[in-house]
């Protein structure tokens, strides 16, 4: 059917939307294999886990399925009682959401007001920055240093601008770096009182060690997920850890029945399942190892990571590695890259099964050759 613009006029967006760009924060893979016509062999581009969930969690979502006439608890009483005990922490130190790009926007509408200065890395991670825009917040962005966000710079230019929040991923999306605890506990230290520092914690479980932070600090909420260890990427849940006082503001705006029933099933087995989890971290480190070795077979420069993926030097600037991505792309091969200089010099491949590493090595040499005309 043919959709011709109305003749009416349409409904006025409200100012601040109605400033903002349309766009699209990721183009899937799914976007991408309707336009190329045919499904990807690797789809090693968005930082899942390929390796799946729990089968103890499968199997609690699949029985929770002949009961998704219910409401899931609004409350998520015994998922977050779960969480603390697993985190040390009490459950009023819990706020569980709908994976973590929910909870760092409900966390911008908490805190950031319209003209809000909001410090964040140069090149981060793009689905922060959309929320803090979209609630009219301002951006102040920091560069990387040595390839990671710069921890002691973000929270210093807070301090100085007299910022509302400062947002730091470690370890680091896109580039996959990590800072080990004193670093982040130094950071946190010289933090002012009144600025709340968002400590994005997606790729925790793959670290070597982790801050310890006080939970009672009303100025650190850490983010964390079950999109990657646990392999819940499509389940959309994730929690945060913080004061009391903090995770209580987040009843005032969230969405009180955001997290599904089978979800919340799901996320309960998987935390339980310690064997599986320590199973696909092995794999994971496994998987890093395999793509680090076909990136120096090319030429590549693999850079060190503590997350389910690497960031591959392709040796040039933007350009040249949008070529061999959209190379990669064309032989069946998914994958994403940074999107701002000197980061996205990189192509950046997530861990998978080794048949989807297999077709990774095969389509790379060619997609070299013909980004490299």
């Amino acid at each position: 059917m043919e959709h011709r613009p109305s003749a009416r006029p349409a409904p006025h967006l409200a100012p601040l939307p109605a400033g903002l760009p349309d766009s699209v924060p990721f183009v899937g893979p799914e976007t991408l294999e309707r336009q190329r016509g045919a499904p990807f062999d690797a789809r090693l581009g968005a930082n899942e886990n390929g390796f799946g969930p729990s089968p103890r969690a499968v199997a609690a979502m699949r029985d929770a399925a002949a009961e998704v006439w219910k409401y899931g608890d609004p409350t998520n009483h015994d998922l977050k009682a779960a969480l603390a005990t697993h985190c040390g922490v009490g459950p009023e130190n819990v706020v569980v959401g709908e994976g973590i790009d929910a909870l760092l926007g409900l966390a911008v509408r908490l805190m950031v007001a319209e003209g809000d200065r909001v410090v964040t890395s140069a090149g981060g991670y793009p689905t922060f920055d959309f929320h803090v825009t979209g609630f009219g917040g301002t951006l102040d962005r920091v560069p990387y240093a040595a390839d990671r966000q710069d921890p002691a710079a973000l929270v210093a230019r807070a301090a100085e601008t007299g910022a509302r929040m400062v947002y730091l991923c470690n370890p680091d999306n896109p580039m996959g770096g990590w800072h080990p605890p004193e670093v982040i506990e130094a950071a946190v230290a010289a933090l002012p009182d009144d600025i709340l520092l968002i400590l994005d914690e997606a790729y925790a479980e793959f670290a070597p060690a982790l801050p310890r932070i006080d939970p009672a600090d009303p100025r650190v909420l850490r983010m964390r997920t079950f999109s990657k260890a646990y392999g819940m990427a499509g389940a959309r849940i994730g929690w945060a850890l913080g004061a009391p006082e903090v995770v209580r503001a987040f009843d005032r705006v969230r969405n009180h029945f955001g997290v599904n029933r089978i979800a919340q099933a799901g996320a309960l087995a998987a935390l339980a399942d310690e064997a599986h989890l320590a199973q696909v971290v092995g794999q994971v480190a496994a998987a890093r190892d395999r793509i680090a070795a076909i990136a120096r077979e090319n030429g590549l420069t693999p850079l060190p990571s503590a997350t389910n993926f690497v960031s591959l030097d392709c040796g040039g600037d933007g350009a040249l590695a949008r070529r061999v991505l959209e190379a990669l792309g064309a032989r069946g091969v998914f994958v994403r890259m940074p999107w701002v200089a000197p980061q996205n010099r990189c192509i950046r491949v997530s861990c998978g099964p080794e048949a989807e590493l297999d077709a990774f090595a095969a389509a790379l040499p060619e997609a070299l050759a013909a980004a490299r005309g």
